[in-house]
């Protein structure tokens, strides 16, 4: 009987994890986020910004705090649910700050969000709380788990350990990947999707039509766009910067 009954949990959440990634596979996610302090940050600028991603196509969103976790689940999306400090450490570079420990991630969780998205990075995490207990966890509560990578080392790491899907959210970001450039990582999410069966996406310094192409060309599971779509500032200064493009 224990057997059966054990038999049975796990075919339930292999249908369940295969019924929330099947609402992935293929979109362009949004990530409607804004710091304290910026215009958007605003409640309801913020839901504003959301339904009009909507209304464009997107069905899926992430977003960070509880605030917009629960608003973007009243809008019958499926929601990417992360945390992020009201200012980010001088050293960001160097400081585990997505969704660093099991408080964080008790609150998405709380608040409703599908997928929780973690710093999956090989950096030491507050209060010695480690990867496979944040995985532990979101998993323990029925939810998926997104790993937020810089490395192809730490993707790999990731997948070992059990998440539902690695994001190359951090490449290009931490002391450990380098430098961003000015264009996605294709090079990494080429060779992740080459080396795991994990579902990967790609995410970070998307800002044409034809990167998302690319992206899916290369074997990319879904795509996540944030600034291009929802930083009105940075899309303004982009094209400020006209005589350097």
């Amino acid at each position: 009987m224990l057997e059966y009954k054990k038999l049975l949990q796990i075919i339930l959440w292999e249908v369940l994890v295969n019924s929330v990634l099947n609402q992935l596979k293929g979109e362009v996610i949004v990530s409607s986020q804004a710091m304290p302090g910026e215009p958007l940050y605003d409640e309801k600028c913020m839901l504003a910004m959301m339904e009009s991603v909507i209304i464009g196509g997107a069905k899926v969103l992430r977003v960070a705090g509880t605030r917009d976790v629960r608003n973007a689940k009243n809008l019958g999306v499926t929601v990417i649910g992360l945390t992020k400090p009201d200012k980010l450490p001088e050293n960001w570079t160097n400081v585990v700050y997505i969704t660093p420990t099991l408080k964080e991630v008790d609150e998405l969780i709380n608040a409703g969000a599908d997928i929780i998205a973690f710093d999956g990075t090989s950096r030491k995490r507050p209060n010695n709380c480690t990867l496979s207990e944040i995985i532990a966890r979101i998993h323990e509560t029925g939810k998926l788990a997104m790993a937020d990578i810089s490395t192809f080392e730490e993707g790999i790491n990731c997948a070992k350990l059990g998440a539902d899907i690695i994001s190359t959210t951090l490449a290009g970001y931490t002391d450990e990947s380098g430098k961003a450039g000015n264009t996605p990582d294709f090079e990494l999410l080429e060779k992740l999707v080459n080396t795991i069966n994990t579902p990967v996406i790609l995410e970070g310094r998307i800002w044409e039509q034809h990167e998302v192409k690319k992206a899916f060309d290369l074997g990319a599971y879904a795509v996540v766009i944030g600034s291009a779509i929802t930083r009105p500032q940075l899309i303004t200064k982009r094209f400020m910067e006209y005589e350097n493009a």
